[in-house]
């Protein structure tokens, strides 16, 4: 199964012009069969989706999966899911984060797999207690479960601690800032009932300027 991760920064892009057709070519050439997206809604009041949902179902062949609280938004905190149309989401869950903002993380079971969303903190010590939090609610389901998303953390080499022992963590590539990318803020944890086939970066195209952020994707089968 191929998925990617996208924090689409409310779909403006680096010429500062929100474009939501744009996001979603990105995610066409992509290819996916599950996408997971961090802001995909706006701030403030009832945060409507950045994306509107009848552009979704008039330019991609995704379905949205239903993780919105009112009427108006796409995602929950921010995270939003994209299932390829033909294929079933048995189970959705949702997970409150820790945090001096309101953080969540949202999680889908398709094919055998449980694939979750998140974005986390910008501080560490929340990240950890985030990271804490996701492995806690997952409980049995972390062997078979990937985690993709905006981490926020800007080493390779320290910050993922809470989930050591439970999940292999992959940071595909440089993906923050797109114009000029050098850090790798997003990321992949799988556990370990599946295996990674690939996983990469999108540096070409209009994801080079549909966000601030580039891209990233994986395959992943059950071992």
């Amino acid at each position: 199964m191929k998925i990617a991760s996208y924090n689409i920064r409310k779909a403006v892009g680096l010429d500062r012009r929100r474009d939501p057709a744009r996001i979603l070519k990105v995610l066409n050439d992509i290819g996916a069969d599950v996408a997971v997206l961090q802001e995909a809604d706006l701030r403030l009041g009832a945060r409507p989706t950045a994306i509107p949902r009848f552009l979704i179902e008039q330019e991609t062949d995704y379905a949205i999966t239903d993780l919105a609280k009112n009427d108006v938004s796409l995602g929950w905190h921010g995270n939003a899911v994209l299932v390829r149309k033909g294929l079933t989401v048995e189970e959705v869950r949702q997970f409150d984060l820790p945090g001096l903002e309101p953080r969540g993380a949202v999680a889908v079971r398709v094919g055998g797999m449980v694939i979750v969303g998140a974005h986390l903190g910008l501080l560490r010590r929340w990240r950890l207690r985030q990271m804490t939090e996701i492995r806690r609610a997952l409980g049995k389901d972390c062997a078979n479960a990937v985690i993709l998303g905006d981490f926020n953390e800007w080493s390779d080499v320290r910050g993922y601690e809470p989930w050591e022992g439970a999940f292999t963590l992959v940071l595909p590539g440089r993906s923050y800032h797109a114009s000029r990318p050098f850090v790798a803020l997003d990321g992949i944890a799988y556990g370990g009932a599946l295996r990674l086939e690939g996983a990469g970066v999108v540096r070409e195209g209009a994801a080079r300027h549909a966000s601030d952020h580039l891209p990233i994707w994986a395959r992943v089968a059950i071992a």
